[in-house]
């Protein structure tokens, strides 16, 4: 076999052969080790990154197995195991199995590259949920894992008996779908074959005690798994079968008695008295769920019923800054750009956090950069737009204007037009830097401008919302009773902004005629998000809103601690939000459910950034934050 090194930062030739791997260890030149994530018998889990990606983040999970056993056939019966695992896994493609990218062993440690799950195993979340999780969540989880059950007893040439279904080898991802986690034990059944008792007390049936094993013993196991989430209740504190004494209802009288009945038919002690297969048993949970009703109200990737708190969201990486983040990062080939308060534009790897220049200011910097031709550009308080080259952070040029600048620059049309408190908006060439023109409003200009349709949209302070074309002439003005701050959004032929006056405005985008206002209970000057017929939206009330495009309905709203001034973001099925509570929410956007949330130590105003599964966010805290999406 290929021979892997170990490498640790302080000394490249260091092998560890106990303990477990330190963060910054290297393995095989490609895995770098961040934490550790699960311990075993026989060694830990780890999250680790994928060096053979340099530019993004590619996260994988790498499982350790440390051969300690002084007889050398158990050595080799304990390899073997693992190998299987490895052999198995690999075949098998499914959307609840982790994906295999790689295997080595080194000295007496083996090592299998998973694909990394970002989530909770349901042992976790029963220890953790206050009060019973729900029986529909309950249920739609129970669907997944017969689904996922149904494949394994269905793989030809043989069936594949995964042997130790229970809570801690399922995990539940951040999109609420399960994954079936620790192939060690699994192996292909062959009838008559008999073998050692090899599971979990307490989850495994009667005949695996006795070291037979069949499509059945999964039935019983996934019985006992759901009798423990429904009850809290752990069968490896009981004794051996003996649900029969502590009748799930009787522990927790939500439950329905239909479902409570198909459990009981898979938990009987001869396995000819359980369901005949994986798939009766799915059945059988449809069918209550249709009697109750259950099953209208769940579906696959039904949110989480508890979101994952701050103490178990940790950063990929952090990066402190010389005073507060207050401005949305720009992520551009590789590297993420962020304005400080300290007057300095950062440039960072993205993938691991590391500086690679700063460009300082003569004042603070609070709006989210743009980027043309490898130019970064954006303004400061010291009343300059900069252009300043991506690679090596030098400036290329930079526009005065009268006052300073909060707009956030835009670019079309070889231009990039930004907003000033001189009262102007104002358009340069990007090529020479000079101005083409410039808009006198009557008012500061801290909404960032938005162009669609060869036409620019953009508020002002005295509450005055303009259309231009890219001359700059005027095609219609709107006015609301207050400022706005607020950055438009263009979709449809509507455009949609805030205002300090407490309303979301929804306007024609070529006549200026309002559709509709939206009423909060507070003013915004967040930057609305449209996706999916919905707006997401935030206001100084606390409040997270989703309004129905059409209707001007509130379709769901979220309360945070404090105002919520930075604007959402959205990254496939989930919405992004900072608050001046400190926390990032991650928020089902359909429902508005808490997926989770991450506590930083001062108010987030600014946007975070979302790209490739990764969320950029910086705070108040004076740090940059990359989290898992």
């Amino acid at each position: 076999m290929e021979t892997h090194l170990i490498s640790e930062p302080q000394d490249e030739n260091k092998r560890p052969t106990t303990g477990q791997l330190s963060q910054g260890t290297t393995l095989s030149n490609r895995y770098l080790i961040q934490e550790v994530i699960g311990v075993g018998g026989m060694g830990s889990v780890y999250r680790a990154r994928d060096l053979h990606f340099p530019n993004v983040v590619k996260l994988v999970a790498v499982k350790e197995m440390i051969n300690s056993a002084p007889d050398p056939l158990v050595r080799q019966t304990i390899v073997q195991n693992f190998e299987r695992e490895a052999n198995i896994l690999a075949t098998l493609s499914h959307a609840s199995i982790p994906r295999i990218y790689d295997y080595f062993t080194h000295d007496n440690r083996s090592y299998l590259v998973l694909e990394f799950v970002n989530g909770k195993d349901l042992e976790a979340i029963v220890s953790q949920v206050d009060g019973f999780i729900p029986e529909e969540q309950v249920l739609a989880w129970a669907i997944e894992l017969c689904d996922v059950l149904d494949f394994l007893h269905s793989h030809k040439p043989d069936p594949i008996i995964f042997r130790d279904m229970k809570p801690s080898n399922v995990m539940i991802n951040q999109h609420n779908h399960v994954m079936l986690v620790d192939f060690g034990i699994a192996k292909s059944f062959q009838s008559g074959q008999r073998g050692t008792m090899i599971g979990t007390e307490g989850y495994s049936p009667p005949e695996q005690y006795r070291g037979e094993a069949s499509t059945q013993a999964d039935i019983y196991a996934l019985g006992a798994t759901l009798h423990h989430l429904l009850t809290k209740r752990d069968p490896r504190l009981e004794p051996p079968f003996s649900f029969a004494e502590r009748p799930i209802r009787k522990i927790n009288p939500a439950v329905s008695t239909e479902m409570e009945a198909v459990i009981n038919s898979a938990l009987q002690y001869n396995p000819e008295d359980r369901y005949k297969s994986i798939r009766d048993f799915k059945e059988a949970l449809l069918g209550a769920g249709k009697k109750t009703g259950l099953l209208g109200r769940i579906g696959v990737g039904t949110p989480v019923t508890t979101g994952i708190n701050s103490t178990s969201i940790k950063p990929i990486w952090s990066f402190q800054c010389e005073d507060e983040i207050r401005s949305t990062p720009l992520y551009y080939n590789g590297t993420l750009y962020t304005g400080c308060y300290d007057n300095n534009l950062y440039a960072l790897n993205a993938a691991n956090g590391e500086f690679l220049w700063k460009y300082a200011a003569e004042g603070s910097i609070s709006n989210r950069p743009a980027v043309f031709e490898d130019n970064i550009l954006f303004g400061s308080q010291d009343k300059r737009l900069y252009a300043i080259s991506a690679r090596s952070g030098k400036i290329t040029w930079s526009h005065y204007t009268e006052g300073p600048i909060w707009s956030s620059p835009r670019v079309a049309e070889n231009h990039v037009f930004i907003g000033s408190d001189d009262k102007c908006l104002h358009a340069i060439n990007l090529s020479t830097g000079r101005p083409a023109w410039k808009v006198d409003t009557g008012a500061e200009i801290r909404s960032s401008p938005f162009i669609a349709n060869d036409l620019i949209y953009v508020g002002n302070e005295a509450g005055e919302f303009f259309c231009m074309d890219f001359t700059g002439t005027n095609k219609w003005k709107f006015k609301a009773k207050r400022s706005i701050t607020s950055s438009p959004w263009v979709q449809d032929g509507v455009v949609y902004f805030n205002s300090v006056d407490g309303h979301l405005y929804a306007l024609d985008a070529k006549s200026g005629w309002l559709i509709w206002r939206f009423r909060m209970e507070k003013p915004s000057i967040v930057s609305p998000y449209v996706a999916d017929g919905l707006v997401f939206n935030g206001s100084a009330d606390g409040n997270i809103y989703a309004i129905e495009t059409k209707s001007a309905k509130e379709a769901w709203r979220y309360k945070t601690e404090h105002q919520v001034n930075g604007s959402p973001a959205i990254f496939k099925d989930a919405i992004y939000c900072g608050s001046v509570d400190g926390m990032m929410y991650c928020l089902e956007y359909k429902t508005g459910r808490l997926r989770w949330k991450f506590e930083t130590k001062g108010p987030i105003t600014g946007s975070p950034t979302v790209f490739d599964e990764v969320v950029y966010v910086g705070s108040a805290d004076h740090f940059i934050y990359a989290l898992l999406a």
